[in-house]
């Protein structure tokens, strides 16, 4: 609850973490991943923008500058699995700068410098720098801190300011695109006609009943299907089955796993440390020497937890002894040193309730004085804490209970560290308590506690040895060296009993080959050098020397039959069955009738189904089946045989409850055209990058 006493410490990490949220906006939430296509005879060539050709150099600059921004917002390198983001992150930004930036000038939209140093500095700073300088008492943003933080500019080093001055830019693009988008999203609207039919889709009512018969009903070896169907099917309907880049391969796999061997070995290591790490009169440099994890030596404070493997197997630790080695579950050897127990800074848990009262006058204070100890007497009653602070706190614990997790005196305000730190027993303060930011409601959870432990971990890795790792990678070796071809693969793995391993339908983009996690190479390789009959070089592995081999590939466009032939079968299936259905109900005049031909069809009766809808209770999605039910004319009728991808369905009509006109449709006009506001920064994201025919060929590189 304390301010941040020291601005210029955070410079970096305020100014990644505020990137990272406008970087999220400028690409938007809900954004597709951009279509692939065929491949470009350009090998440095990784994408096309609006017909601009995309360098590798050109995206490699963009994605160091966004894996600087990564750096900057979590103090890390990024992990490869987190690459990926920022890869994407990279794409995206390039694709909003070039489609975006064309549209802004047409339109001649800018951001001036006025309007910039009001964004950050004046009436209407900009809700990323209100999110990232608040107050953690109050919740509230907290202009001092944006004070102190642009004057520690003046002498924070090249690269703080180099990073303040991307971050500017970051809002200008911010800007422009909510000018751009809410250009658009105000010239939305709807007629007062278009209102009227809305109002009556939603309160036109029928009550019906209908009958689903699904295809099953008839065995698939009734229906013969010729190959000329399927042809003529799937050149009518080809946008139903466009394709991506896909491949089949197969592959054999080397494990590297640790053998019974290294197990061995491990331990017999494992043991000896723990014996020296008894003896030892300098922990800490003993496991920082010797131990496989970033940070041996931990001090837990009070309201931390030792830990697990540690609690499960040891309820009472004692200070100077060694307990292990235990196994984790991250196949890991770990052993504990309790190196100190001592009595330190003093730290307490506590939940509050605030009621603000910053800018108010005394009458003003005295209302929610006299609020907050009603509150605090309807807590005393009835004892709902948790759900009182999430309906009255007024600041960011609110969600979740009011807690402020475990803190040292220092770190609140005196008024309320000398109540919280003054408690004897846990439970709820007598009466509110009143500070700078106004009166707060509290409840110790935890009492006072100093006791600090200081940690000593040694802890190896139960890893393949190299000489386990040199035998799995002679192997793999060997196998590719002899495997010129895949029927030399296949014979080749069938005589040394090798498992060959099948990965059907990859995509280009995947990461994985089943259940091997990162194999990205390899499937650059299938889709780069890879062709059909090839077989790959060596592929290391997180666990494993991979030999991959190409079955079949499939480039992005117009499917051809082979590549699609089961789900055409299927809908050509249907089409036959559907009117082998309807034959059968020909001249059937009641749904009972057309029930008993079909011992599997169901009679639902729906006593309200409305036009909106497209779903229909029991049996799933069939707005064709909706719309015929509507389209009667009198009570008692029955639809013709409907076909939806679900089955057959035929309805009837028994009442229609028109809707009822009304005086004023402004109010469904006004929720129209809220909803086609919402829906239009992503709708122009999708125009705007369909009209820029992006082509994405990363999968070559990445």
């Amino acid at each position: 609850m304390a301010l941040i006493k020291q601005i210029r410490q955070r410079t970096g990490l305020m100014i990644g973490v505020i990137a990272g949220g406008l970087i999220l906006f400028l690409l938007g939430g809900d954004l597709l991943s951009p279509n692939s296509s065929l491949l470009s005879s350009n090998k440095n060539i990784v994408g096309e923008i609006a017909g601009e050709d995309i360098t590798l150099e050109e995206y490699s600059l963009k994605v160091e500058e966004f894996k600087g921004m990564f750096q900057q917002r979590t103090g890390r390198i990024p992990s490869e699995p987190e690459m990926v983001s920022v890869r994407e992150q990279a794409w995206q930004a390039m694709i909003v700068e070039r489609v975006f930036d064309e549209e802004y000038q047409k339109l001649g939209l800018t951001v001036s410098s006025a309007e910039l140093v009001d964004m950050v500095q004046g009436k209407n700073i900009v809700p990323e720098l209100r999110a990232q300088l608040v107050n953690p008492q109050t919740g509230q943003f907290d202009k001092n801190q944006l004070i102190a933080f642009l004057q520690s500019l003046e002498t924070a080093d090249p690269a703080q300011q180099a990073g303040w001055a991307q971050q500017e830019q970051l809002f200008a693009q911010a800007r422009l695109r909510i000018k751009y988008d809410n250009l658009l999203a105000t010239s939305e609207y709807f007629t007062t006609a278009e209102a009227k039919l809305e109002h009556k889709a939603a309160n036109t009512i029928a009550d019906a009943s209908i009958l689903y018969i699904p295809y099953y009903v008839i065995p698939d070896g009734d229906v013969k299907i010729e190959e000329k169907e399927l042809i003529a099917y799937l050149s009518k309907n080809q946008d139903k089955f466009r394709v991506g880049n896909s491949a089949n391969i197969e592959y054999v796999s080397f494990s590297i796993l640790p053998s019974g061997q290294d197990s061995l070995e491990v331990i017999s290591r494992m043991n000896e440390l723990t014996e020296e790490l008894k003896t030892s009169e300098n922990d800490s440099a003993f496991v920082s020497r010797n131990s496989e994890i970033q940070n041996p030596f931990i001090t837990i404070r009070p309201g931390d937890l030792l830990p697990a493997s540690l609690t499960s197997n040891v309820a009472e630790p004692v200070k100077g002894q060694a307990y292990g080695p235990y196994v984790t579950a991250n196949s890991t050897y770990v052993t504990y040193k309790i190196t100190d127990q001592y009595d330190g800074t003093p730290r307490m848990r506590a939940s509050h309730i605030l009621f603000g009262t910053e800018g108010m006058d005394d009458a003003g204070k005295a209302a929610v004085k006299s609020q907050a100890e009603g509150v605090l007497a309807d807590i005393k009653a009835n004892g709902n804490f948790a759900q009182a602070a999430s309906q009255y706190g007024q600041d960011g614990t609110a969600q979740n209970g009011g807690d402020l997790g475990w803190f040292a005196k220092a770190d609140f305000v005196e008024p309320f560290a000398n109540a919280a730190f003054a408690a004897k027993s846990k439970g709820l303060l007598p009466n509110v308590v009143e500070t700078e930011y106004g009166y707060h409601i509290i409840e110790v959870t935890e009492l006072p506690n100093s006791r600090y432990t200081k940690l000593a971990v040694l802890e190896l890795e139960l890893g393949a040895s190299d000489a386990t790792r040199n035998e799995a990678f002679r192997n793999a070796d060997s196998f590719a060296a002899e495997s010129g071809n895949r029927n030399e693969f296949t014979a080749n793995a069938t005589d040394k009993g090798y498992r060959i391993l099948q990965a059907n339908n990859i995509d280009a983009t995947s990461r994985n080959l089943n259940n091997l996690q990162n194999a990205r190479e390899v499937i650059i390789w299938v889709f780069g050098e890879g062709a059909p009959g090839k077989v790959s070089k060596v592929f290391e592995l997180d666990n494993s020397y991979v030999v991959a081999s190409v079955v079949s590939k499939k480039q992005e466009g117009k499917a051809k039959l082979e590549d699609v032939r089961e789900q055409v079968e299927q809908q050509v299936r249907n089409e036959k069955k559907a009117a082998m259905i309807a034959e059968k109900l020909a001249g059937k005049t009641t749904l009972e009738e057309m029930k008993a031909v079909f011992a599997d069809g169901v009679i639902n009766d729906i006593p309200d189904l409305r036009l909106s809808a497209s779903v229909i209770p029991g049996v799933g999605f069939a707005p064709k089946a909706i719309g015929s039910i509507f389209g009667l004319k009198a009570s008692g009728q029955l639809t013709k045989p409907v076909q939806e991808d679900i089955g057959i369905l035929v309805g009837r009509l028994n009442n229609l409850t028109p809707s009822t006109e009304i005086g004023d449709y402004t109010s469904y006009q006004a929720q129209m055209s809220q909803s086609g506001s919402q829906r239009m920064t992503y709708q122009i994201m999708m125009a705007l990058q369909d009209l820029a025919d992006v082509k994405d060929y990363r999968y070559k590189f990445y």
